[in-house]
């Protein structure tokens, strides 16, 4: 039985140099030419068969076992997100107004050692492993451009893995959780018509500022409101507003109000939209304005396989105690590894990477980071993963 706690540890600098250097040189949705070509290299270099330019800069690597047996995938998202940096460190991101600021550049230095680290089992694995960097995870479409790019096909996985470096955990935690573990994220864009003028004579206009007003405070009461306090959790936010116009003596002709919505199935997902495309109009159409309403859904709610985590928990105890798996991880956060356990039975898991003792930033903050420990934890706990499909005994 391989240690891969040691193997992992052993793995130790070379993972942190590698989140480093991915740290330095954030890219952003379907730019990741860089990052592309390092994790290229480096695949080619440990011997797997790697395809380039899959949905733009996407790579995926083939690892061929000595006998037949199960395909299992891996996932590992490369974007970056358009923040700008502010933490102190020598290798904070060189790239103004660009910052990996939610743990990709760990997935992308923890799905690399798992390619290392069985690549020197290749002569034992019964099956294969398909090694998935996909671009444009953070909003962008990344996983669907993937699957219209054929990234399920030839050979078709019998079972998806993916996992993110959380800090909403302690490192040592692990969250693995069967059913809904993440929610499906929409977005709703309203825009406000009235009738513009000058301030100084609002009764001679048809205020679309102040009908937004009302419209966000009744959009915030939908959830509470509408929605069956008992059919799940729901998170509905408005989360900007832009006038037509930015002077403090015009009355503009709109108002663009955009946010998000979430759920954890599809359901309560159209109902929501419904009630947001409802309560628009209608607050709108009680003080004379017009609303125009723009829903999109970026991504589907991620539903882990029960059978699926439970040959995770028992890989997993052979790398943690049974007491640092936590179950109850559920999140509204959104991840687009859902599309590919939609298609093939699979696990998305949670590494904890934060410091109960000092509690940091959160994910998506210009002052995100990892612990880096959690690196060695998250090489450990995905390769236990893989061996329990293709490594026999």
């Amino acid at each position: 039985m391989i240690d891969f706690r040691a193997e992992a540890a052993a793995l130790r600098d070379e993972l942190i140099a590698c989140r480093r250097d991915f740290h330095q040189y954030p890219e952003l949705a379907f730019e990741e030419h860089r990052t592309a070509d390092v994790v290229a290299r480096t695949l080619h270099s440990l011997g797997l068969q790697v395809i380039t330019g899959v949905a733009q800069t996407g790579v995926v690597a083939l690892l061929e076992g000595a006998a037949d047996g199960p395909t299992v995938m891996v996932r590992a998202d490369m974007d970056a997100l358009p923040i700008q940096e502010e933490n102190d460190v020598p290798y904070i991101s060189r790239h103004a107004g660009r910052m990996h600021a939610c743990g990709h550049d760990g997935h992308m230095a923890i799905a690399l050692g798992v390619a290392k680290l069985m690549a020197r089992q290749r002569h034992r694995l019964a099956g294969r492993i398909k090694f998935v960097f996909q671009p444009g995870e953070e909003g962008a479409g990344g996983a669907l451009a993937m699957l219209k790019d054929g990234v399920l096909d030839d050979p078709t996985p019998d079972v998806c893995l993916g996992l993110h470096l959380w800090q909403p955990l302690p490192t040592g935690k692990v969250g693995l959780a069967e059913g809904p573990l993440m929610s499906g994220s929409s977005t709703f864009q309203i825009t406000v018509r009235g009738r513009g003028g000058h301030a100084a004579m609002p009764h001679t206009t048809v205020d679309p500022v102040a009908c937004s007003g009302q419209l966000i405070t009744a959009l915030h009461t939908i959830v509470g409101r509408k929605m069956d306090a008992m059919a799940g959790a729901v998170v509905l936010s408005v989360t900007g507003v832009q006038t037509s116009t930015a002077r403090h003596n015009i009355i503009p002709e709109t108002v663009e109000i955009m946010g998000t919505f979430r759920t954890f199935n599809a359901y309560t997902s159209e109902l929501l939209e419904q009630h947001i495309r409802d309560v628009s109009v209608s607050t709108c159409a009680a003080v004379g304005c017009v609303a125009q309403v723009r829903v999109k859904h970026l991504t589907i709610p991620l539903v882990n396989d029960a059978g699926v985590v439970e040959r995770l928990r028992h890989a997993f105890c052979r790398v943690v105690r049974p007491g640092d798996l936590e179950s109850h991880v559920q999140t509204m956060a959104s991840e687009d590894f859902a599309y590919y356990i939609d298609e093939v039975p699979g696990v998305f898991f949670f590494v904890g990477t934060g410091d109960p003792a000092a509690p940091g930033y959160g994910h998506h903050h210009p002052r995100f980071t990892i612990d880096e420990a959690s690196l060695p934890l998250g090489l450990a706990l995905m390769s236990a993963a893989v061996a329990e499909y293709v490594l026999p005994g």
